[in-house]
């Protein structure tokens, strides 16, 4: 069936897709058979559609030469080829895969990953056949379904994914209006490069193509470079990338802050803009190493086993362009407080990379209510800007609905403007110098600098944990006075001559 597939239309299809499994496999394994499927025959059909042109512009004898297709697939290896199969349905899957990869192989090396397709228990042959003769319903064509459109789908397809597993998908999915303000802050370039050092599905990169687009600027031009850890989830963002239309890209599968796939001349490869939402506060790394990091990635210092957060956040300093390198990174509030990283935070301010710090509010991340913030560095900060810092209080800058919460167009432009203006709100932002952060201790937590007004008429409506996490850095600026203070009656006792 062949016609223009509207969004709902496409949404619909693809989540279908998933509830045929839902009796079969968990939710969590979803991704790895319903993506490479959804590629596969888009793959099929947009070479269906290619011939179709060469056909009519060139001949039959054009048919099968390479520069006619994006990716060529090889005879006896199309989707109608498998779904003429009956009988061991996985296995012909697979050798379609196979087959396809090493037709492309400097393109698809790899992508469709390494899903048990021929596991009979978890697959059997009625369950993939009816998974091919659902994707068979519509015809994947651009002519049918356009690579924004597509891609829109994907994403969400991914969203749904994280609703329905749980914290299995948060390694690969950051909620996309927290992406968009991210996007919005950096304002991307088209001719730029641009990089994610834990990508995940690639969902921020795409939006700083999605920001050039919906500006009407040159994107094909970009250069996204990106490094994930998970093998599955590389091969996720390489599709993604494709799915969007986007050619110029670089995804390694491997550790960041083992291997960094990205160097030259034996040094971090420099980049105009990052964006990254690195894994939260991991203990589980080679720590030892960072101490004689050989790509000098340890210039703030060197952060504690439990959490490396500082690790991600020198590795991503480092890889900025020395003149137009900018960067927003998702970090837990910890960093901007955490004792154990008071030297290191210390260093970074002194320094006088960090731009702005942006809090965010609670329950933007699946399955978790924890609250984040975002933190921009720039490597040339504007004249005016210099030894200063912008802090937004932005915890009630979200729209919660039944159990999900998100940013709004409003919210993100209201946050976004400040930033553009970089001016004091009350309750809402204020621009810090340098000394006013070391007279905090070289705490960049929010609540220290931007008090939010009180209203006796306001009914007090926030959750459980929106409380907490206010009672806690209540307990962490007390703390803090309580230090000044002691500091302050040592020096008192020391002058007291006994």
């Amino acid at each position: 069936m062949s016609k223009r597939i509207t969004l709902d239309e496409l949404k619909s299809y693809l989540w279908k897709s998933a509830v045929l499994l839902r009796t079969n496999i968990d939710a969590g394994s979803y991704k790895q058979y319903i993506f490479p499927l959804l590629f596969f025959k888009r793959i099929s059909d947009v070479y269906d559609e290619e011939r179709d042109i060469v056909l009519t512009e060139y001949g039959e004898e054009a048919l099968d030469f390479p520069e006619n297709h994006r990716f060529v697939v090889p005879n006896g290896f199309h989707w109608r080829d498998v779904r003429e199969v009956h009988e061991n349905v996985g296995v012909a899957i697979i050798n379609a895969f196979r087959a396809i990869e090493r037709t492309n192989v400097k393109q698809l090396s790899g992508v469709f990953g390494d899903g048990a397709w021929t596991n009979k228990n978890r697959l059997p042959d009625e369950l993939l056949k009816n998974l091919i003769e659902h994707f068979s319903t519509l015809t994947l064509s651009i002519k049918n379904c356009p690579e924004d459109e597509l891609g829109q789908g994907y994403e969400y397809l991914i969203g749904k994914f994280a609703d329905d597993s749980g914290h299995t998908a948060q390694e690969f999915y950051t909620n996309r209006t927290v992406v968009h303000l991210m996007t919005e802050m950096l304002k991307p370039q088209p001719g730029e490069a641009i990089y994610d050092p834990t990508c995940g599905s690639a969902g921020m990169l795409i939006s700083a193509i999605a920001y050039l687009k919906k500006h009407k600027k040159e994107w094909r031009n970009v250069k996204i470079y990106g490094q994930e850890i998970n093998a599955l989830t590389s091969a996720i963002a390489r599709m993604n990338l494709f799915l969007h239309g986007v050619k110029d890209f670089q995804i390694v599968n491997d550790d960041t802050l083992i291997s960094p796939a990205f160097i030259e001349n034996g040094q971090l490869q420099r980049f105009d803009m990052i964006v990254a939402n690195p894994p939260y506060s991991i203990s589980q790394w080679n720590r030892e190493a960072f101490v004689a990091d050989k790509y000098g990635r340890n210039f703030l210092g060197t952060p504690p086993q439990g959490r490396a957060d500082y690790a991600f956040f020198q590795h991503i300093l480092k890889s900025l362009d020395p003149k137009t390198g900018r960067c927003a990174i998702l970090f837990p509030h910890g960093v901007l407080f955490r004792n154990e990283e008071a030297v290191l935070r210390e260093k970074l301010i002194t320094s006088d990379l960090v731009d702005c710090v942006i809090g965010l509010g609670a329950n933007l991340f699946y399955n978790s209510p924890m609250e984040a913030c975002i933190v921009i560095c720039r490597t040339e900060k504007r004249p005016d800007r210099r030894g200063k810092i912008l802090l937004i209080n932005a915890v009630n800058e979200v729209t919660r609905k039944n159990a999900q919460s998100w940013l709004d167009d409003a919210h993100i432009n209201n946050i976004a403007s400040v930033y553009d203006r970089y001016i004091d709100r009350d309750s809402f932002a204020k621009v810090i110098t340098v000394a006013d952060a070391e007279n905090n201790s070289w705490s960049l937590s929010i609540p220290l600098y931007v008090r939010e007004s009180v209203n006796e008429e306001t009914v007090d409506t926030c959750s459980v944990t929106e409380c907490v996490s206010a009672w806690l850095d209540t307990i962490h600026n007390l703390r803090l006075s309580y230090e000044d203070l002691k500091s302050l009656m040592d020096d008192v006792k020391n002058e007291i001559p006994i």
